[in-house]
């Protein structure tokens, strides 16, 4: 087929062009036309969107950005078309990707974002189009005119919806990777410690440094109490945390902290309690009357049981709550549930542990002249709960006194109910009067005996009594007649002895192996005292900690007990304030003696001869020394008891046979001889001529025992001063 000459080529240009110009023209005219009337237009798109997507009209924020950029777009797109601009020469409006990125805070889908632009190009479509035909009856030209509006609004419908998503995503995806961070921090800063008002503090800290404005944590009265199935008919709550605090805020808060709040039925406090579920809330106010643009409500859950409930609100930041935003606030309030009840089970657990190690440790010092005592116990301040440490002081016969210090090992309920089976089978043990090897040797059996049977119990389990059945102790008697000493110690530290001018030594003693190992001996060691030493037994939590080892422990106990002080209490303070934190690692027990003599005018000494006529020497000697001490009264009652012990000495015992009267707080009447023979109480028949001796005695005397040394027996019986001679003493 012929191609038609060059002169014909263009005019056929020409005349498209002039064609094409006069379909730019018309849609120009028709684009000025609406853009005059662009209100209406821009209402027509308005109404489609709220009829096709209703969502974005739910809160004012997103709604008044979607209308910003219903109304720019349609403008800046007119405008375009009036001036026959190119599709990729029409400029979006300035603030078009800036909203883009607002409305991914809000939380809007990136779908639905597209489909508002195809809704909103499909409206504007139909009305150019249908404007067209208004302006000419030219078919072609009106033709030609709706491809070029088409192709026209197409193009810059990609256009900028291309970059409002590019936008969008960026958005999007900075705000996905803000949210990890802010997980991964809730992780760190969150739960450091087991105190349920600081790690509930610490959810409201981070919570109001990036996320929002106001944060309150209550938590429900009776889950810090310990109860996990807390719902009754009123859900009462406990204000714990707050941020920022009521100082740095323009509003006081509406509950004090730890203040009792009832909430309100049907509040979204109470539905978030009752159901375990969040809620998202628009245009709210917070409970201080404070205007409140969006609130998330969050419950505390861990392990099944709900604590409480976090509020997290939005007053100063414009950007609302979106389900995104109720994720992440779940995500973080999970962390913190977890935390807040390892917490509280800690701090019941603590709770249960010291009041049990408390009621087990000695409430008063008891009664007796043989040393001036002080002592202070301290639970650990850490993580590490209460332990097992304790001190006992404990008095026996013979105006004696044993001061006692052991640390069990570990912590917890276990640590201190070992604790106080040791502290039982202690005091037992001193009531037979064993030597302190001795008692520690029995003791150490009473160690090993719970492990030896959990290991023979096949439905037990063995490693719950490891860490615990281990344990170390000084046992110390203190004998104020002859001013010695008698200590032995099972793998514990020594005690420290503060001479009258002040001198500090830490005593030298047989180690001695920890109690629970089993099969090795104890060693004792015996001291003089002078009269008004100091001794010091304390447990290891004392000397040892983080920043320093045992020695310098030990030096700086030894210059905090050289300083002079009025007072043992005084003394026990100085002590603990020179080597103790606020929050010790370890517990610590702390016992402090000065001891006492008992002199020449307080204790008379006679050897008897193995004789039975020495009975009635025995006799006058303790009636002449009752009356050189003013004791006249109790001399028949004396005589009597004096008389029954010093016959059994001389009967069933052997030489040397002593007397020995010690006036204390009362009479104690001692008769020893060298026999091991213990001598037994026994109810006499009618018939008998003997046996009602020790029975007589028992009448008698307060208390009553046998006490046994290497070579020997001391059979004694304490008398009051204000005792009378029972009149059912010869009875039967």
């Amino acid at each position: 087929m012929a191609r038609p000459p060059c002169g014909a080529r263009a005019r056929i240009r020409r005349t498209v062009d002039s064609v094409d110009d006069q379909a730019d023209r018309l849609v120009a005219r028709v684009a000025r036309e609406l853009g005059a009337r662009a209100d209406e237009l821009i209402a027509d798109v308005e109404k489609a969107l709220r009829r096709e997507l209703p969502a974005l009209w739910e809160t004012p924020e997103i709604a008044g950005t979607v209308s910003q950029n219903v109304a720019e777009y349609i403008v800046t797109g007119l405008s375009g078309l009036a001036s026959s601009a190119e599709p990729e020469l029409i400029e979006p409006p300035p603030a078009a990707l800036e909203r883009a990125r607002r409305l991914a805070r809000y939380g809007m889908s990136l779908a639905t974002m597209l489909r508002a632009f195809r809704l909103a190009q499909g409206v504007v479509l139909d009305r150019l189009i249908g404007e067209l035909p208004r302006y000419t009856a030219d078919a072609p030209l009106v033709s030609r005119a709706t491809r070029y509006v088409i192709a026209t609004t197409t193009g810059y419908v990609d256009r900028t919806s291309e970059q409002d998503v590019a936008a969008f995503q960026e958005e999007r995806d900075r705000r996905r990777q803000w949210r990890l961070a802010m997980v991964n921090e809730a992780g760190v800063r969150i739960g450091t410690t087991l105190d349920v008002a600081r790690t509930t503090q610490e959810l409201a800290d981070l919570a109001a440094e990036r996320f929002a404005d106001v944060v309150t944590v209550d938590l429900l009265d009776s889950a810090l109490h310990g109860e996990d199935t807390p719902f009754t008919d009123r859900l009462v709550v406990r204000r714990i945390a707050r941020a920022p605090a009521a100082a740095r805020d323009a509003r006081p808060p509406s509950a004090a902290a730890w203040q009792l709040v009832t909430c309100v039925d049907g509040s979204p406090t109470a539905r978030a309690l009752a159901t375990g579920r969040p809620t998202r809330h628009q245009g709210d106010r917070s409970p201080d009357g404070r205007r409140v643009h969006s609130t998330l409500v969050v419950p505390l859950r861990a392990r099944g049981s709900t604590l409480g409930v976090a509020e997290f609100r939005r007053h100063r930041n414009p950007d609302p709550y979106d389900d995104e935003d109720l994720l992440l606030a779940q995500e973080i309030a999970a962390r913190a549930a977890v935390a807040v009840d390892n917490a509280r089970r800690y701090t019941h657990a603590r709770a249960t542990a010291l009041t049990l190690q408390r009621s087990l440790l000695p409430r008063h010092a008891p009664r007796q002249s043989a040393v001036e005592v002080a002592y202070r116990y301290l639970p650990a301040g850490g993580q590490a709960g209460v332990g097992g440490d304790w001190y006992d002081v404990i008095p026996l016969s013979g105006a004696r006194v044993a001061l006692v210090v052991g640390d069990v090992v570990g912590h917890g309920i276990h640590a201190a109910a070992t604790m106080g089976r040791l502290r039982t089978a202690v005091r037992t043990l001193a009531d037979i009067d064993l030597p302190p090897d001795e008692l520690l040797t029995h003791l150490d059996d009473v160690v090993l005996r719970p492990s030896g049977e959990a290991s023979g119990d096949p439905d037990g389990d063995p490693d719950e009594y490891l860490g615990e059945t281990g344990a170390t102790c000084l046992y110390a008697v203190y004998d104020p007649v002859s001013r010695r000493c008698t200590l032995a110690r099972a793998g514990h530290v020594p005690p420290a002895l503060t001479s009258r001018d002040g001198t500090v030594e830490l005593l030298e003693l047989p180690p001695g192996p920890p109690l629970g190992l089993g099969g090795l001996p104890f060693e004792a060691t015996e001291v003089e005292l002078p009269e008004g030493s100091l001794i010091a037994l304390f447990t290891d939590g004392l000397i040892e900690a983080r920043d320093h080892d045992v020695d310098a422990g030990l030096t700086r106990l030894r210059h905090a007990l050289a300083r002079p002080e009025t007072s043992l209490e005084a003394i026990c303070d100085t002590v603990l304030e020179a080597m103790l934190p606020d929050r010790p690692d370890d517990d610590v027990a702390l016992l402090l003696a000065r001891t006492r003599a008992l002199g020449a005018r307080q204790v008379a000494t006679w050897d008897l001869d193995a004789d039975p006529a020495a009975v009635a020497r025995a006799r006058s000697l303790v009636s002449r020394q009752l009356g050189d001490w003013g004791l006249e009264e109790l001399g028949f009652t004396a005589e009597l008891v004096v008389s029954e012990l010093a016959t059994n000495a001389i009967r069933y015992g052997r030489p040397p046979i002593r007397l020995r009267l010690i006036h204390d707080r009362g009479l104690l009447c001692e008769v020893s001889d060298g026999s091991n023979t213990t001598p037994h109480q026994r109810r006499a028949r009618v018939s008998d001529e003997g046996g009602r001796g020790l029975l007589l005695v028992a009448r008698l005397a307060e208390h009553w025992g046998t006490r046994h040394a290497r070579r020997g027996k001391t059979v004694w019986a304490e008398l009051s001063e204000s005792a009378q001679f029972p009149a059912s003493a010869f009875a039967g």
